[in-house]
């Protein structure tokens, strides 16, 4: 059965940031787009460049690649109070983002915005953020975040993080990442493996599995202050840890009582429990949103399926019936759709999410090698790792199959990915 995914060691902080000169930032390659296209003029932000970033250029990258906009070009405009907006429905605009940055003395920035609706004639939204030097694309992505919501309804996701895993030769280390592939942060790195990451909700903590003690063992990661916790080192395989909704547990997958089943501990490794009782191998747990049931991965129908079972144990029902080898399942947030990777077409493995309600399953993917998928926070958009060129690469896909994005770095292969929650 296909290995699932996590990370490992920490280092101190000057070799870790040494050795990530060897790579580059995510290079992100955006085809296909969203079936009606909603045309929103951006303005460059008045003084946006006493900043460090550019703040209009971050906005249109993400509007852009989530594929749900077609953005143009307004220009300059530097009062705005004043947007002339029979000018722009003219140009084709439905909406028009116009925004100012100021310099603070405190040297952070006030960063200001409006979204204004040019058919209705009116102002959709205004934010006003005072940021650091440092978080001033944060404030860009914020702000990207509140058009894709008022102008789709979705809350946004460019404000959240991603993580995966880089290896090059012997070298495996977790990244942390900003949506769109951007400050790049080496948080973990180890000469041993590093799989299955999961981030905890308030995406602080993350749970992975290192091989240092050359063996799979479960460990709890704080991303901010770096100190971790031993979560499972049983007998035989510790893996495939996940987050329970409210952060109090995790679950995992053990081999300890022989074949390989589901256990639940909490968060410091304290009151392991077992909760699914096979003869097969029950493997891959995943919370659903409401934190009531387990979707796993088991053979005990004679080859991998995904099962669904109360999160105390007991009866497990069959979920996925198409294809006979299904696995890696991820639940999305309003618990609707189920991603997983299945085998077809003599051997591809593939993304195919299923429509819980209906039944109705969908192929997502047009590479032979997926795996390990990840729900952005909103539903949205998939984040998965599959082999491109004859390298491993990350891509983004929307549920609905339009809009694709392919992630590379310029050394090594880049797997393992786990997109963060919302950030409080």
């Amino acid at each position: 059965m296909k290995k699932m995914t996590s990370l490992t060691n920490a280092l101190a902080a000057a070799s870790l940031l040494a050795s990530l000169n060897a790579y580059a930032q995510l290079k992100v390659e955006i085809s296909g787009v969203g079936s009606n296209q909603i045309p929103v003029a951006v303005a460059a932000f008045a003084d946006e460049g006493v900043a460090p970033a550019q703040v209009s250029a971050v906005i249109k990258a993400d509007l852009e690649r989530s594929g749900m906009f077609k953005i143009i070009d307004a220009g300059v405009i530097n009062n705005p109070n004043d947007v002339d907006y029979s000018q722009w429905k003219s140009r084709g605009a439905n909406a028009i983002v116009v925004g100012t940055v100021s310099k603070l003395a405190n040297g952070g920035f006030d960063v200001r915005y409006k979204l204004h609706d040019t058919i209705k004639a009116t102002k959709l939204s205004q934010m006003d953020q005072t940021t650091s030097v440092n978080e001033v694309r944060l404030s860009a992505h914020k702000i990207a975040d509140d058009v894709y919501e008022k102008l789709t309804g979705v809350r946004g996701a460019f404000a959240t993080r991603v993580a995966y895993v880089t290896q090059q030769g012997r070298q495996y280390r977790l990244v942390v990442a900003d949506s769109d592939g951007e400050n790049e942060l080496p948080a973990l790195i180890s000469n041993e493996p590093i799989i299955s990451p999961s981030w905890s909700p308030d995406g602080n903590k993350v749970a992975y599995v290192s091989f240092e003690q050359k063996k799979p063992v479960v460990y709890v990661q704080n991303l901010v202050t770096r100190a971790r916790t031993v979560v499972a080192n049983e007998k035989g395989s510790n893996s495939a840890p996940s987050w329970s909704p409210d952060g109090s547990k995790v679950a995992v997958a053990l081999s300890k009582t022989g074949n390989t089943q589901i256990f639940i501990a909490n968060a410091d490794g304290s009151g392991i429990r077992r909760i699914s009782n096979s003869s097969g191998i029950d493997t891959e747990p995943q919370f659903s949103a409401d934190g009531q049931y387990i979707y796993f991965t088991s053979d005990r129908s004679g080859g991998p399926q995904i099962y669904r079972m109360s999160a105390n144990g007991g009866e497990a029902k069959r979920v996925t019936f198409s294809g006979s080898y299904n696995i890696s399942p991820r639940i999305s947030s309003d618990g609707n759709t189920l991603a997983y990777i299945s085998r077809r077409d003599g051997g591809n493995f593939q993304l195919f999410v299923l429509d819980l309600a209906s039944g109705q399953e969908q192929r997502l993917s047009d590479t032979t090698s997926d795996e390990s998928p990840s729900f952005a926070p909103n539903g949205k958009y998939l984040l998965y790792a599959t082999v491109s060129g004859g390298r491993k690469s990350l891509a983004v896909v929307s549920v609905d199959g339009r809009v694709k994005q392919r992630l590379t770095i310029q050394a090594g292969n880049i797997k393992e990915p786990t997109w963060g929650p919302f950030m409080k």
